[in-house]
Parts: structure tokens; C-alpha cells; sequence
């Protein structure tokens, strides 16, 4: 034998390859993912980030790419009719619109007012040093202070994209959170708004008048909701919003094109483990997913899922065969919102204006009031366009009304004082608050991992596509055994050190 393959193959005996890290483990053949919105589509983008070209990923979807990023068509035009705004710190977003080529436009500021139900409580004006010194004779420094509690908040949660960035996963969202704000993001995960911004000394009417309203329009329910979703509720009524022009399902079939995943127009009806041996004789578990189409019930088997829609039964009534132990059953509740998109005149005496021309409001939200049956209106601009800020016409306009029940006609009449279209949009929106929630899992098995548990921190677009990063990066770490870089301890200081 030559002496350069005899050395070889010393080194061969002598240096076995070690588990973890350095062992080259087959790359998967065929991986699912289930569900094909804003979280489906990124967990897709980053799955083929991370496993490279060989791997086949196939999306599964019963309905429109895009999920609840939907858009409605009235009077020749298309208006947003599920997440519609996005947050300059949004950067993972930010960073799909621009990789994808689409543009960003920004949404434009209306003038708004708040309404009790019986009077309107809070009226913006068109002039900025008007606005502070108003909100300064209600509310003293609380709008300030709040902007500064909400940035202290958003500057912790940032961290995740530096760990992310460093290729940093979490194998449970309570870890994930702990890693970013620590024992405070536990508490106020844990707690209402309404009782995070007691303890920081926030007066009851602001919070009252200006926080739960906000947190109605966002989330459909009041300040009983979780501190942190109320945060990002809050960071969201700040300036700078944006959206994608022709709308933000755009990213959604951007993100399945930039993939290179297969679409497959199916209802999944059920997942069961299978075990295969591999040519050295060792078990793998595989995973057979059946899925109803057009064409009648089929499936197919797959090495990695990830099921990236709310394991609600009702949205994705998925089964779980012989699973054992078994995968648990998530009863947790979704919160239904109504989105009623209406072309016509407002009836500004509705909200306590006698004169239609004194009325120059783009949108109103309300307190907490049995009476009311609406939780917010304002106007709305087609996606292509969504115009500047300006008053309110005093003809028609289209208006969105978010309510949790459908709107009766004599509702409507109440509302508009004429109206020739109306269009509605029911979803199971985001997960009802009341805190404390549990987390659900993210790994349901050994190779099968669930997004939407971040839903229960917040339901936002940002949110489903950290997660989706985090399962893309979870499920590749775990394939190829990189425990180090899985739940690490300290993190953020260990970056620092690092850099």
C-alpha cells in the first residue's frame, strides 16, 4: 500500500469522527411544511437557507398563499384586509421586501380620535405642538414615559436578531424570551398591560383612554391582554409604519418563489411517525402526512414537518396517529375579529358631530364600553396606492370597521348616513388573551416542530417570521447534532465578550 494512503488510513483508525458538529450526517430528502402565510413561506425560505439546494421542500396549503395577509376587492381596487401595517424595527420583513424587490411604502397618518361611546375623549390635530400640549393637559408625561417604556421593551427583543444573525436557536419560547429580557420578559409575559403599566406608575385614565384602545383596534380585546403583546400593540401605534405596495401577501409568494418550494393545494388531515432502517441498520423516523385535494385524499412521507398554522381545531383540525407519548392537544382559543370594509359617508353625528363639515377624522377608536359594537373604523387606501396624509373626504370614502361581530343592517345605517358597497372578512385572527398563557411546545417530536406558540407572546408578521427562523434553525442543529448552538446561557453577554 503507498505510504500516503497507509497514513490516511491510520488517521482514519485513529481520529473517528466525533458526534455532534463534525459528524456529516445525510442532509434530509424531503421535508413538509404545513401552512402557507407569512410563517409557512419564511420558515420555507430559511429552511433552504440552511439545508442548501438538495433538499425538496414542499409547502402545504389548503387555501391562498399569503394565509391571514389577505387582501379584499372593492370599487376596482384591493385593500388590506388582514396584517396591514409593519414597524420600521421589523427587520426581518424589512429584509424579504428588499431581497424580494418589493417596494415599501409608507402608511400614511390619519387623524385621530377616540370615542367612549357617548363623546369623543380625544381629538388629534393637524398640528404637531398642538397634539403634545393636548396630551400633555390629559395625561400628563404618561405618553412620553410610555414611548420610553415601550422602547426599553423593543431594545431587549431586538437582541433576537443578533442571535439569530450568529445562528443562535431556542428549543422553547419560554427559553427563547428568557434569553432576551430575562426575568422582566417572564413577568410581563405574565401579566396584563393593565397591570404592567400600574406598577410603572401609568394614571388608569391613560391607560383607559389611550393603551386600550390601541389594544383594541390591534387585537380585538381590551387591556386584560399580555404586557408584552400590549407593548408591541403600542410600538405599533408609533410613526414610520409601512407596508408593501400590491400588499404584504406579495412576500408570501416572494418568499415561496426565493425557496424554490413546491406549492401543494391540500388539507392536511393527519401525521403518523414511521420508522425506516438506514443501510447501517440503525431506525430513522420518517413521517406520513395525509392531506385531502381537489382530487381526492393522498400523502406522502417526509423526513423533517413543520407545521407553521395555529393547532386550533378550528383552523387546522390536524390528527395525530400513534404518537407516543402522544402529541398534546392545544384547546387554547383564537379571538374572532370582523373586518367589514364599507364605500360610503360616515355619519359624523354618530360620534357626537352635528356639523359633517367640523368632521375631519380618519379614524376613531374606542374605549371599553358593553354599548359599543364596533372596536374601531377609519379610512383605507388601495395597497397600490396608499396615498398621503389628508382630511377625510366629505363624500364617499372606504372605510374598515373591525368589530367582533358582524354588522347588522341597522348597525350600518347607524354608522353611514349612505353606503353602495360593503364587503366582509372573518378570521380567527390571534390567540385570546389572558395571561398567564402557557407556551405550546415547538418540538411536538423528534423531527416535527410547531411555530405558532409565539403567537401567545405576540401575533404579528415580525413574530411568525423570527419563529420561522428559529424552527429553520432548530430543525437543522438538531439533524446534524450542534447542541452548542442550541439554549445557550447567557447569550447576550457572551456576544459582547465576543465581538
Amino acid at each position: 500500500m503507498p505510504p500516503r494512503r497507509l497514513l490516511l488510513l491510520l488517521l482514519a483508525v485513529l481520529c473517528p469522527p466525533v458526534p455532534g458538529r463534525g459528524e456529516q450526517r445525510a442532509a434530509p430528502g424531503k421535508i413538509a411544511v404545513i401552512g402557507g402565510g407569512i410563517g409557512g413561506t419564511a420558515a420555507a425560505y430559511f429552511l433552504r437557507q440552511k439545508f442548501g439546494r438538495s433538499v425538496r421542500i414542499e409547502v402545504l396549503e389548503r387555501g391562498e398563499v399569503g394565509g391571514r395577509l389577505a387582501t379584499v376587492e372593492m370599487e376596482g381596487a384591493s385593500y388590506e384586509a388582514g396584517g396591514s401595517v409593519l414597524h420600521p424595527l421589523n427587520l426581518h420583513m424589512k429584509h424579504f421586501a428588499k431581497e424580494l424587490g418589493l417596494p415599501a411604502i409608507p402608511v400614511p397618518g390619519k387623524l385621530m380620535g377616540i370615542y367612549n361611546g357617548e363623546e369623543i375623549v380625544f381629538e388629534e390635530s393637524s398640528w404637531y405642538i398642538i397634539n403634545i400640549l393636548k396630551l400633555l393637559w390629559h395625561y400628563g408625561f404618561s405618553p412620553l414615559r410610555m414611548n420610553m417604556w415601550v422602547e426599553d421593551i423593543l431594545d431587549k427583543f431586538m437582541r433576537i436578531y443578533r442571535y439569530q444573525t450568529h445562528d443562535y436557536t431556542f428549543s422553547s419560547y419560554e427559553q427563547l424570551f428568557h434569553a432576551l429580557g430575562g426575568n422582566d420578559f417572564t413577568q410581563i409575559l405574565n401579566q396584563t398591560i393593565d397591570e404592567a403599566m400600574q406598577k410603572a406608575s401609568f394614571s388608569q385614565k391613560f391607560i383607559n383612554e389611550m393603551v386600550c384602545p390601541a389594544m383594541r383596534v390591534d387585537y380585538g380585546q381590551g387591556v386584560n391582554i399580555n404586557g408584552f403583546v400590549g407593548a408591541v400593540s403600542l410600538a405599533g401605534a408609533g410613526s414610520s409604519l409601512w407596508s408593501v405596495k400590491g400588499g404584504n401577501k406579495l412576500v408570501c409568494t416572494g418568499l415561496i418563489y426565493a425557496s424554490k418550494a413546491d406549492v401543494i393545494t391540500g388539507t392536511v388531515v393527519s401525521i403518523e411517525p414511521k420508522t425506516r432502517k438506514t443501510s447501517t441498520g440503525d431506525p430513522v423516523n420518517l413521517y406520513h402526512i395525509t392531506y385531502d385535494t381537489p382530487s381526492g385524499q393522498t400523502g406522502d412521507i417526509y423526513d423533517i414537518v413543520v407545521i407553521a398554522a395555529p393547532l386550533n381545531r378550528k383552523i387546522a383540525n390536524i390528527t395525530f396517529k400513534n404518537f407516543s407519548p402522544p402529541v398534546p392537544e392545544f384547546s387554547s382559543p383564537y379571538q374572532q375579529t370582523v373586518a367589514t370594509f364599507v364605500h360610503g359617508r360616515l355619519n359624523s353625528s354618530f360620534f357626537g358631530y352635528q356639523d359633517p363639515s367640523a368632521f375631519h377624522l380618519g379614524a376613531i377608536f374606542t374605549t371599553e364600553n358593553p354599548k359599543l359594537f364596533i372596536n374601531s373604523v377609519g379610512i383605507v387606501s388601495p395597497v397600490e396606492n396608499r396615498g398621503s396624509e389628508e382630511e377625510p373626504p366629505l363624500q364617499s370614502a372606504v372605510w374598515k370597521i373591525f368589530s367582533k361581530e358582524e354588522l347588522t343592517k341597522e348597525q350600518l345605517n347607524l354608522l353611514f348616513s349612505s353606503y353602495d358597497s360593503v364587503k366582509v372578512k372573518k378570521w380567527l385572527a390571534y390567540p385570546h388573551y389572558s395571561p398567564p398563557n402557557k407556551f405550546p411546545p415547538i418540538i411536538l417530536h423528534d423531527n416535527i416542530y410547531y411555530l405558532n406558540g409565539i403567537e401567545w407572546a405576540a401575533s404579528a408578521m415580525e413574530m411568525s417570521s423570527i419563529a420561522a427562523k428559529n424552527a429553520a434553525l432548530l430543525a437543522y442543529h438538531r439533524w446534524y447534532g450542534n447542541t452548542d448552538k442550541i439554549d445557550q446561557e447567557d447569550l447576550y453577554e457572551k456576544l459582547k465578550t465576543e465581538l
